[in-house]
């Protein structure tokens, strides 16, 4: 086990955890999360992920991804790679930089309006698409050190207002998958804040 204490900080997110490690090699990870976009979590909320191809690596011996046995006389390799080089080749040579830049800028002014339609759901859905379109403009190289600080920094907020979104979403319905006197908490913190 090896600390692993995680931030997202274009999620407002972070958390306590610790990576598995075997054999020299990450395979797991798991994350205790008491804050998500910027709000305390009750309960806390846990996250386990673990890396299938790893595990596959080291159950089949094998020191590279593309060589592991996928099915029968088929490696991953064979499945997978021309996806690898294709993505990669896009991602890093071929990206259209002006239309990132639109499409970040849709999904962002997108997720606003929709959480002033009260639609905290389909609103994450564009957070987490403007997340995705930084990140290639990001490793396309297309932005300076100052222009990526502001892009997280409009993704926090974004997903900050998202996340607040949600709550009070969930708090109009009264949170009913909650145990009442979370639920009734909740509700008296919520109360008290906009009082």
């Amino acid at each position: 086990f090896v600390e692993e204490n995680w931030e997202s900080p274009t999620l407002g997110a972070w958390g306590l955890g610790w990576e598995v490690w075997l054999n020299g090699m990450e395979v797991t990870q798991f994350t205790y999360f008491p804050q998500v976009g910027g709000i305390d979590c009750k309960p806390l909320t846990g996250e386990i992920t673990y890396g299938l191809e790893r595990l596959a690596m080291y159950l089949q011996g094998m020191e590279n991804v593309f060589d592991l046995a996928y099915a029968p006389n088929v490696k991953y390799g064979d499945v997978f790679h021309q996806n690898e080089v294709e993505q990669s080749t896009y991602n890093f040579e071929h990206s259209d930089v002006e239309f990132l830049l639109t499409a970040f800028n849709a999904h962002e002014r997108q997720a606003k309006h929709l959480m002033e339609e009260k639609l905290a759901l389909p609103a994450y859905e564009q957070v987490l698409k403007a997340g995705h379109t930084f990140n290639l403009l990001d490793a396309r190289g297309a932005i300076s050190v100052t222009e990526r600080a502001a892009y997280i920094g409009r993704i926090r907020n974004l997903a900050r207002s998202v996340a607040q979104s949600y709550l009070e979403s969930r708090a109009r319905l009264g949170f009913p998958m909650a145990p009442k006197a979370w639920a009734d908490e909740v509700m008296a913190k919520i109360a008290e804040k906009a009082a």
